[in-house]
Formats: structure tokens, C-alpha cells, sequence
């Protein structure tokens, strides 16, 4: 599901979409060609990409099957605004390897799709869907309901989440849906009770690529109501159309709906809405509160997944044994861990929906009737949430007790409660009726809740979520009751409630005529408590249980394998100086059709540096497991320092290895935990070359410092000290440099090569072929589990068919033209040092230098010019 939390966000390059990112998944905003897409270990699964001509646009998509015969249900999964197909790639592997055949697209004005950002719009992305699902109806991959009719769910985020209800409002054959942080009103969304939000509105043109990248009458509608300050009737009709209330009554299927608690853009009532609308048709609905949204927080992504996938295996698949989840399920912070300072979340949940208005009770309020500015040009403006920079985690602070919301003196008014007597949780919408007058025709007020401690230092905003209004006719005076942000949040003993009125906020247009409103309370503040919400009992540690059985069940195998341990091949005297050697290593997983390693051999030598190169898929993983010990080959053997390896067997204590990622205590310092991690092997602590193999890994003064301080490069290096730890003879590291800007990936790269200088070897597995061919000496390439080629670098880049002729001067161009007619030769290019020259099968270099000559040409070097990057397309066929 794509959500474009901050994790995506900074994988966009340019500046303009680092903003757009931050909006996230914002708003409102022919024949193809298979591949295998697959992990290492992970069941294949196939990929087609195509554009489509559909409705006058070319539509980008990709396909993903599984690889099994027969048909299966269809999923359509969109993406975030701003974003395109390659977005939900992972999401769409994943469902493919659970039996599902899923279509990706790149919305209109996206990606490679063309046309322009229609906004959701029935006649334009919607329709693009429905022609999706014809196509999906032709596969004879896809299960059919009847003909012309797939079986088929659609998921997605935000925008995504919007065509998934929208569609199954205009399109009969969806069967069900799992739209996540999406709207359900895109006017009230963006135009809330009347004001403008227009932050999070800027942001959203912004990152569709600017207002031209927008249907006309979509741009002209956002420069006016930008300019104005105030949405009209036409622009609140024109995005009442495009959005899923306008098709509410016709949406008929099972719908999972997840929200975010930590939104501003699209708030928890969107979701309400839709719940409320879809119950009635006679659907099943099920509502799940996020800890994440378009503010940051935990997007939650694996449960949320999984509890997709769920909810497709019973209404698409129709296993009616699965476990869909409750009714209704919110997460909570359940306090905060003290090894890394991270929020602790505890799901809560109920049999039913509780909606936002479940268990009132009133609070009552104190206040004077208070008099406050609208200061002109709204500036100062008060400050809740920072649309658009999500990453900054505001609204996490919040649910972690830290206020950071701002109010100035003298534009606002507050009304006070008494400390509540008993912790009080806040689950739905709270509402209070004010009486306001203004000075002016109408006025715009921002309604909040604080929670304030006891002493009154310290209040929190949760969620950082306000509520504006307009208020229509206030000159004259008026009673208006606020429907306050849907929250789920504790207010602990002792603590108030503290109602604030705003004239003023960051993220909405507020009148810039100066003005002076006046407010006064009209009754108590009644909030939400949904009693029917149990949070789930924290658990307990699942060591509590398993280490006894765990302890029996080791003692009996220690007992059972003892005398096979006794038993195992005896060493090779002709291999105990040689590091490693695997003679034809082969594995094949229970259940796979196919081998991940076949007929694998390769010996590694003292004092190399051994790239280990192939692309997803390869068994290079597979291998590295296999030499640790971790899991058995089905054949062959593995020999290090000429002992064969199983696992627990002692040559392994001369391995190091970073394979799986280390996990360090985060409130300890680097050199603490490395400490205690030599501590738990049992070996004397002389032994672990401390010293040696943090001087190796160059951390200097931050081994000192707490983990939890430590940036993803020193985390790496930490990582690579650990394996280091002993200074075994044989190192091997898988994607070390993962994670690590260019700074850090020079530094790792001396790392590795000052520890093979030793006479030490390192294998090293990388999709970095560059670094590889910097730092390797030796390299083995490996492609469906088969070993490619092995040798120095050196020798597999040089097998090329591309020579770089060195010229003692520059050559002139007819010369140039020459040397490109020549027998065996397909072409020449001049260059700075001399001429690039590609040979075919025929030619040959010794031929070459002779024509050369003949030629007159100055040839001062001859030599083979071709990248690692080449050789490596080269070797495995270009299916990287």
C-alpha cells in the first residue's frame, strides 16, 4: 500500500518532489515483456509491463502473476498522489507471491502515463480503471465471476484509496476494497466547514507538478479560490463530484477502511463517513485507526498489509475461516521504550464500530466571555500541525506528552475544566457550543483541545489536529457549536482540559482584514469515551515461555546429535591454508520448484577481496547461509581452512560475518556493545582484538557515545567491528554499504580492504557494482543459482570486445573512418586519449595494432575498455 511515508519520501530526488513527498500520498489529491521478479529465497513471481491506450491517455502498467498454473483473483493497487506504479512494486510482489494476480498503474499525469490529473475524476481516472478491469477480464491468469467480469479488490493510499472507493461506486464487478488515509469528501477535506486549507492545498498542486499538470477548469479553480481565500459553491461542487460521497450509495462491498490518527489532510471523520454511508448500503466495513497519516507517525505497514491480505483472502479468495480483524481497531501508545526512546504501540479494539460520538460525557468548562484579535494579514498565525513536512513528527511528539503547538498572546480565547479525577481516554469527535461576535461579517475561528498538566507548564495538542469554522452573520452575534478532531487520546489524572479558540492558523486562510472577536461559552465540553474499547493486555515477553522449551528441546538434541557431531568429515590437510573452497554446492527449498544453488563451485584464496555478484534471485544468499552453517545444502561441500562446515562447527569461530543485520543495544555505546557481544560467545576477552578491529573500522571518539546516536554509517561500521571481532581469517559481509551516502560508502570500502591487507579474505555480496570493482580483487558471478564466471576482476573486465587505443597525439576523423571499415572491426569513435574501438567475433587485437600501423596511426597503448556494469550485463544476459 503506498502511503509515501517519510521512508519513501526520501527516496525522490528532486527538490520539488521532497515536498511533494511530504505530502505523501497527499491528496486529493501492447505486448509486454516478463520478467522473474523474486528474492533470493522467496517464490518467483512474474512481471509484465505495458502501456496502455485507454479513453485518449496511454496508461503504464505492470502486471504481477504467480508462478502457478491456473486462475486467480485480481487486485488493482494505486498509488500515492504524486507518485506512480513503481511505488506499490513491493506491495504488489507481495500479494502476487500469496496467490493473487495484480495489476499497478501510473495514474493520469504520472509517472509515464500521460494526459492530465483529472482529480479522480469519473470521467477521466475512474474510467481509466474500469478499462483496467475489461483488460484484467481478458487474462486467462484472472478468476472470472461471468464472463467480462474478474474477480477483483483494489487497496491503495490516499489518492489511491479514493479510485478504490470511487470505482467500486461506478463499477459492479469490484469485489471488495481496503482504501487506506484517503478522503471520502474531497470539498470538506480541503474547504473544512467552509475555510480553506491551503497548505496542505498548495502542496497538493505542487506536487502533481503545478497547476498546468491539472485538468483547466481544476487549475482556474485553485488559482481562484488561492487568490480569494474563500472556496465557492463552484469549487466545493466541483470536488463534491470527484469525490467517493457522491457514488456513497452505490458502494456495496466488503470495504476495510484504515485511517490515520496523525492527519490533518484527510482526518479520522473521513473515514466516519464512509463507514457510515457503505454500513447502510449492507456491507461489511471494518475500521482500523493508524498510528501514522499524512503528518508522519507510524505508518504500521507490515500489519496493515497483512490484515489487507486478510481481508482479500475472505471476500476474494471466500475463505471464510480467515481472521479478518475486529470490527474496529485503534492503536494506542502504550508508553515509550527506555533502550531506544521509541513510542510503545498496543492495539485497542471493539466487536463493533463505535463511530465518534460513543459513551459522552460532559467537562465542564470555565471562562470568562474573552475578547481576542484577528491580526491583518492573519500574521502572526498560530502553529498546529506543518503540513507537508510529515517527517518532522509533531504529531508523534504529541502522543509522547510534548506539546509543540503555538498560540500568541492576545489571538485567542481559553476556557479551562478542573482536573479530571480519573484517567479519562478520548476516543471520537468532542464538541462544545460557544457564543461568538465579531466586528466584522463573518469570522474564522480554530477550535482545539489541550491536554494541560497539572501544574499547567506543559499542554499537548493531540494529534496536532484543530477544527476551523466559519462563522456566517457573526457581527451581529450567533451560537455556534464546534465539532472538534477526532482523536484517540488518554488524559491522565489530574490533568485539564483546556478548550482554545484561534483566530489564526498556519495551515488555513484566515480573513486579512483586521478584526476583534468575542466568545463565550454556552455549555460544557462533552467528549467521546467509546467504553466499548479494550486495549489488549501488554504481553509478555515471549522469552518467558520459550526459553525453558527451548533449553529442553536443546539439551535433547545435544544428547541425540552428539555422537553424529563426533562423526563429521575429517579436515583436508592439502585445503587448511585455503580460506574457503565449495566443490558443486546445491540447495533447493521445501515446496520450490527450483534450485536456488545448482552444481555451485569456486575456491577463495588468503588476501582477496572476493565479490560475490548476480542479480535477485541468484542464490547469493543462499550460499552465504549455507557457508555459515545457518541452513544445509542438498549436496556438495564447504570446506573452510579444509574443514567441512555444518552447523555448530568449530572452523566457524575463524568466520565473521554481517549477513542478516546487526541488532545493538541502543542506550549502550558502540564499544559496550561490542563488549557484551564478545562477552556472550564465552571467549576470553583477549581474544577479540578490541582494539585492532576498531582501529580496522576507524569509529574513533563515537565508541563512546549511545548507539541510538549513531547515523546509518556508523551503524554499518559498528556492524562491521562486530564481525571483525577476533579478527577472523575469513569475513563476509552482505550489502554492507546499504543505506550509506557516498562519504560512507568510500569509508567502507577502505574498511574492507585495510582488513584483507593482512593476508585476511573478505566476501562480499553487492548490487553496487562500482564499489565492487574498486574494492575486489576477485570476483564470482552467479545467475539462477549457477555459477557464471569466477576469476580476478581484472580478467572478467577485461574479456570485453571493446579496446581503447592510446594515441601518442590526436587523430584526425578521416583516419578515424579508416580504422571503422577495417575487417573485424563494427565501429570506432575518437576520444580524448586516442580511439574506442569495438571488435566482432573475427577481429582480433593482434590483427588490430597491424592495420594500426599500416595506417600510420601512433598507438601508444592497446588495452580492453569495458565496466564492470558491462561484464556483468554481459554475463547474465542484460536481466539484472
Amino acid at each position: 500500500m503506498d502511503l509515501r511515508p517519510p521512508g519513501l519520501r526520501g527516496r525522490l530526488r528532486r527538490p520539488r518532489r521532497w515536498i511533494a513527498a511530504a505530502a505523501s500520498v497527499v491528496v486529493l489529491a501492447g505486448a509486454g515483456t516478463w520478467t522473474a521478479v523474486a528474492d533470493d529465497d522467496a517464490p518467483p513471481v512474474h512481471q509484465a509491463d505495458r502501456v496502455m491506450a485507454v479513453n485518449g491517455v496511454r496508461i503504464d502498467t505492470s502486471y504481477f502473476t504467480p508462478d502457478t498454473a491456473g486462475r486467480h483473483p485480481a487486485v488493482l493497487l494505486g498509488h500515492g498522489f504524486g507518485g506512480s506504479k513503481n511505488d506499490v512494486r513491493e506491495q504488489a510482489e507481495a500479494l502476487a507471491r500469496d496467490g493473487y494476480a495484480v495489476l499497478t498503474w501510473s495514474a493520469r499525469g504520472f509517472g509515464k502515463s500521460t494526459g492530465k490529473v483529472g482529480l479522480n475524476g469519473p470521467k477521466a481516472e475512474v474510467a481509466d480503471v474500469e478499462k483496467l478491469i475489461d483488460w484484467l477480464a481478458e487474462q486467462p491468469t484472472v478468476q472470472l465471476d461471468k464472463e467480462g467480469d474478474p474477480r477483483v479488490g483494489m487497496a491503495g493510499g490516499s489518492y489511491g484509496g479514493a479510485i478504490a472507493l470511487l470505482t467500486a461506486g461506478h463499477d459492479a464487478r469490484v469485489d471488495a476494497i481496503a482504501p487506506a488515509i484517503t478522503y471520502w469528501n474531497l470539498s470538506d477535506a480541503l474547504f473544512p466547514n467552509g475555510v480553506f486549507k491551503k497548505l496542505w492545498a498548495g502542496i497538493f498542486v505542487n506536487t502533481g507538478g503545478g497547476c498546468d499538470k491539472f485538468e483547466p477548469q481544476l487549475c482556474e479553480m485553485y488559482q481562484r479560490v488561492a487568490e480569494s481565500g474563500i472556496p465557492d459553491a463552484a469549487a466545493e461542487k466541483m470536488l463534491e463530484e470527484r469525490s467517493p460521497s457522491a457514488v456513497g450509495d452505490r458502494i456495496k462491498v466488503p470495504t476495510l477502511l484504515v485511517q490515520g490518527q496523525t492527519d490533518s489532510l484527510f482526518p479520522l471523520d473521513q473515514a466516519d463517513a464512509a463507514e457510515k454511508a457503505i454500513k447502510a448500503n449492507g456491507a461489511p466495513v471494518d475500521v482500523d485507526w493508524i498510528a501514522g497519516g499524512h503528518d508522519g507517525g507510524d505508518m504500521e505497514t507490515s500489519r496493515v498489509q497483512s490484515r489487507v491480505r486478510s481481508w482479500f483472502d475472505r471476500y476474494l479468495k471466500d475463505e471464510k475461516t480467515t481472521d479478518t480483524g475486529p470490527a474496529f481497531r485503534v492503536t494506542r501508545t502504550g508508553g515509550v521504550d527506555s533502550t531506544d526512546g521509541a513510542a510503545q504501540l498496543r492495539g485497542a479494539s471493539d466487536d463493533t464500530y463505535p463511530g465518534l460520538e460513543s459513551g459522552r460525557k460532559s467537562i465542564a468548562l470555565t471562562g470568562r466571555e474573552q475578547d481576542f484579535a484577528n491580526p491583518a494579514g492573519a500574521n502572526p498565525p498560530a502553529v498546529s500541525a506543518l503540513p507537508g513536512l510529515g517527517g518532522s513528527g509533531l504529531s508523534r511528539l504529541s502522543s509522547l506528552g510534548v506539546g509543540v503547538s503555538l498560540d500568541f498572546p492576545g489571538q485567542f480565547a481559553r476556557f479551562d475544566s478542573k482536573p479530571v479525577t480519573d484517567d479519562l481516554r478520548i476516543t471520537g469527535a468532542p464538541t462544545a457550543t460557544v457564543h461568538v461576535k465579531s466586528t466584522t461579517d463573518d469570522a474564522v475561528l480554530f477550535a482545539k483541545v489541550y491536554d494541560v498538566s497539572p501544574n499547567g507548564t506543559r499542554q499537548v495538542l493531540p494529534s496536532q489536529l484543530v477544527s476551523p469554522v466559519r462563522v456566517e452573520g457573526a457581527k451581529s452575534g450567533k451560537d455556534v457549536t464546534l465539532t472538534l478532531p477526532a482523536i484517540d487520546h488518554k488524559i491522565d489524572t489530574g490533568h485539564r482540559l483546556r478548550l482554545v479558540l484561534a483566530s489564526t492558523d498556519l495551515g488555513y486562510a484566515s480573513p486579512a482584514a483586521p478584526a476583534t472577536y468575542t466568545v463565550s461559552l454556552k455549555g460544557d465540553l462533552d467528549v467521546p469515551t467509546a467504553p466499548g474499547v479494550s486495549t489488549a493486555a501488554a504481553p509478555l515477553p515471549s522469552w518467558v515461555w520459550w526459553l525453558p522449551l527451548a533449553g529442553a528441546v536443546l539439551a535433547l538434541l545435544l544428547l541425540l546429535t552428539g555422537r553424529r557431531r563426533t562423526a563429521m568429515p575429517a579436515p583436508d590437510p592439502e585445503l587448511a591454508e585455503v580460506p574457503l573452497q565449495i566443490t558443486d554446492l546445491s540447495k533447493k527449498y521445501a515446496g520450490g520448484d527450483r534450485y536456488s544453488v545448482r552444481d555451485l563451485s569456486f575456491r577463495v584464496e588468503k588476501g582477496q577481496v572476493l565479490g560475490l555478484l548476480g542479480p535477485n534471485g541468484a542464490g547469493k544468499t543462499t550460499s552465504l547461509r549455507m557457508l555459515m552453517g545457518l541452513i544445509k545444502p542438498d549436496g556438495g561441500e564447504i570446506r573452510v581452512f579444509g574443514h567441512a562446515i555444518r552447523p555448530g562447527a568449530p572452523v566457524l569461530s575463524r568466520v565473521g560475518s554481517f549477513v542478516e543485520g546487526a541488532g545493538f543495544l541502543p542506550h549502550l555505546s558502540g564499544r559496550e556493545n561490542l563488549e557484551l557481544y564478545w562477552q556472550a560467545t564465552g571467549r576470553p576477552a583477549e581474544d577479540a582484538h578490541l582494539d585492532e578491529a576498531l582501529e580496522i573500522a576507524g569509529l574513533g571518539d563515537a565508541l563512546a557515545r549511545a548507539v541510538r546516536t549513531y547515523s546509518q554509517g556508523m551503524r554499518q561500521r559498528l556492524a562491521i567491528a562486530q564481525a571483525m571481532l577476533g579478527l577472523p581469517d575469513l569475513l563476509i559481509l552482505d550489502e554492507p554499504t546499504n543505506g550509506l551516502d557516498p562519504p560512507q560508502i568510500r569509508e567502507m570500502r577502505e574498511v574492507m580492504i585495510r582488513y584483507a591487507a593482512a593476508g585476511r579474505t573478505v566476501i562480499v555480496s553487492s548490487h553496487l557494482l562500482a564499489e565492487v570493482e574498486q574494492t575486489c580483487t576477485h570476483l564470482v558471478v552467479m545467475d539462477r543459482g549457477r555459477l557464471v564466471q569466477a576469476g580476478p576482476v581484472a580478467e572478467i573486465i577485461g574479456s570485453g570486445d571493446t579496446l581503447l587505443v592510446g594515441t601518442a597525439s590526436p587523430v584526425e576523423e578521416p583516419i578515424v573512418e579508416k580504422v571503422a571499415a577495417l575487417p573485424g572491426i563494427v565501429s570506432a569513435l575518437r576520444t580524448d586519449e586516442g580511439i574506442l574501438i569495438r571488435l566482432d567475433t573475427d577481429g582480433s587485437a593482434e590483427r588490430l595494432v597491424a592495420e594500426l600501423v599500416r595506417l600510420e596511426v601512433p598507438v601508444q597503448s592497446v588495452g580492453p575498455h569495458r565496466r564492470l556494469e558491462d561484464a556483468f550485463l554481459t554475463l547474465i544476459g542484460g536481466a539484472a
